[in-house]
Order: structure tokens, then C-alpha cells, then sequence
């Protein structure tokens, strides 16, 4: 079994500051924006153990670890809508959300770390991480950022949505969520362009069409 790696903060250090670590969450899900997140961090000391890639997380972990990330860090929070994803496919809505992300810190970045191969169009220079959330400890931080803002997102669209059971599966294709999209349709809230979404509306649609065909009253 691979053992999960620690992030440190050696590629900060090749860096003249402010260095920010940047990464998103919510690329692959059906239904939902994209989150980003930018991290400053101010005070390494006194961040907490444990700060990991978020996927290697449990959700209270996370959730305890959120708030001890913006006692000791600059932070920016970025998202692209659903009708920015399904206009401008989930890489280029990743990529804005990137860079509102790292606009809305409060001090602006000389390098951002950036997770993945692809840098977005920033302001400040960019340096691309690959498996930078296992590797680096400011785009860890961010991933954390980035999930939990993402996470309660989803919840607060559950409390209007009910029957998608987002606070469950935050958006990803599971086999309930994918039953729920055929048989109630997809929310405003659903990825279009994202072709298990066009699938259910294809269904749903005929399986009304259906129905209304047999309550018609065909007449002599």
C-alpha cells in the first residue's frame, strides 16, 4: 500500500515571496461549480499537523483543519458557475476559477504553485506541480480551501434540492445520484454539456413524453 506523502514547503522556499499554492475542486462532478482556492501562508509555525492533499482526508479532518488554514495564511476563494463550465468546458472554467482565486487574496502573489500541468492565465508568475497537493504545502492548504468551500456549497443546494441527495455525493456521479437524475430530471444546478446529464434529460424527457401519450383519450 502506498503510504500517503507529507507536502512540505521546500518549493516555496525556491521562490522570492509572497508565494501562493494554488488547486481546485469539483472538476468531475455532474452537478455544481468548480472551487479554487490561492493560500499565502503567513505563518508556517503555527500551522497545525496534518495538512495533506484533501482527497487523503476524512471530511472532519478537513473541516477542523479549514479554519486553522486561515489563522495563519492569506487566503482567496474562486469558483466558475455551472453556465461558465457548460460554455466554456470544465478545463477553461478550472483555469478562471484559478484565477479569481488567486485575485481575490489580499496581497498579490509573485509565484503561484499551481497544481496540475496546465497553469491558468495569472497575473504573477506560474510554476506547474504535478501531484503538487502530495507535494507541496501551500497548494495541500489550498486543496483543503477548495474542498471544504466546495463541500458546503453542495449541502446548501441540498437543502433546496432534496431528492439529488448532494450533501451525499457533492455533485459526483454515483449510481443514486445518477438514479435520481433519470428519474427527476437534472436541476438548474447540473452540467449540461456533461453527457451523463444530457443522457437523463434524454430519458427523462421520452419517459414523459410516454406518459403523456397514455393518458391520452383517443376518441372514436
Amino acid at each position: 500500500m502506498r503510504m500517503p506523502v507529507k507536502p512540505r514547503y521546500g518549493l516555496e522556499r525556491r521562490h522570492a515571496p509572497p508565494v501562493a499554492g494554488v488547486d481546485e475542486a469539483g472538476r468531475g462532478p455532474l452537478a455544481g461549480p468548480v472551487v479554487a482556492a490561492a493560500v499565502i501562508i503567513t505563518r508556517r509555525s503555527s500551522l497545525p499537523s496534518g495538512i495533506r492533499d484533501s482527497k487523503q482526508l476524512t471530511r472532519e479532518v478537513r473541516e477542523r483543519l479549514y479554519p486553522a488554514i486561515f489563522a495563519c495564511s492569506h487566503v482567496g476563494v474562486g469558483a466558475a458557475s455551472v453556465d461558465e463550465i457548460d460554455a466554456l468546458n470544465i478545463l477553461h472554467a478550472s483555469m478562471l476559477a484559478m484565477k479569481r482565486a488567486v485575485d481575490a487574496l489580499p496581497v498579490s502573489p509573485l509565484m503561484a504553485l499551481v497544481d496540475g500541468n496546465r497553469p491558468p492565465p495569472l497575473s504573477c508568475g506560474v510554476t506547474c506541480v504535478v501531484e503538487g497537493d502530495m507535494r507541496c504545502l501551500s497548494i495541500a492548504a489550498a486543496s483543503i480551501v477548495a474542498k471544504v468551500t466546495r463541500d458546503r456549497l453542495m449541502c446548501e443546494l441540498a437543502e433546496h434540492w432534496p431528492l439529488y441527495g448532494f450533501e451525499r455525493h457533492m455533485g459526483y456521479a454515483t449510481r443514486a445520484h445518477r438514479e435520481a437524475l433519470v428519474r427527476h430530471g437534472p436541476t438548474p444546478h447540473h452540467r449540461k454539456s456533461f453527457m451523463p446529464v444530457r443522457d437523463s434529460q434524454l430519458t427523462f424527457d421520452a419517459a414523459w413524453a410516454y406518459a403523456g401519450e397514455e393518458t391520452v383519450d383517443y376518441a372514436d
